[in-house]
């Protein structure tokens, strides 16, 4: 149907009808196709396949609550929540600390759950230190993240040998 008003106005401005129109009219007259594409926050497949995905990564946005669940579990954001953004803050907080905390062995996405006072943040973690470092790693941060928010820490982990045991597709 666009097409055909596109073909209208351009054989009405080739003959010099356009001009006769109202200014409205021709003011808002558009010909330029219609964008309608969605690609933000999908991981595409390479040619190669040589970029792992984990399930997380494999499933678009649009399928949250469907076959995927989310990263924050919090009823902040509802309708008459309470500290909207500093919940915001502090997962965002969360998830580079234990980033940089547990650099290189954090496999998946962080998940950060909410229940009343307590926050418990879950993980898949690669086995490539020794069980001694991993749970001074595990002390050392929930007691950082407990005395910085103010709220008990638990961090429930899992472990893999391999980045590969994570991998959902190429």
């Amino acid at each position: 149907m666009y097409s055909s008003i596109n073909k209208l106005a351009q054989a009405k401005v080739c003959a010099g009808i356009l001009p006769q129109l109202s200014p409205k009219l021709t003011s808002h007259l558009h010909t330029s196709a219609a964008l309608c594409r969605v690609v933000s926050g999908k991981y595409r497949i390479t040619k190669k396949r040589d970029r792992p995905l984990t399930y997380e990564m494999a499933n678009p946005p649009h399928y949250i609550a469907h076959r995927k669940s989310w990263n924050s579990w919090n009823t902040s954001n509802l309708k008459g929540g309470l500290r909207r953004s500093e919940t915001a803050v502090e997962d965002e907080f969360i998830r580079r600390f234990m980033g940089g905390t547990w650099h290189g062995l954090v496999c998946s996405e962080v998940i950060i759950k909410r229940q009343f006072n307590h926050i418990r943040v879950a993980a898949i973690i690669r086995r490539a230190v020794s069980p001694s470092k991993m749970y001074f790693l595990l002390g050392y941060t929930e007691e950082l993240l407990a005395n910085w928010l103010q709220c008990p820490v638990t961090l429930e982990l899992q472990t893999v040998d391999s980045f590969k045991d994570v991998v959902f597709k190429f």
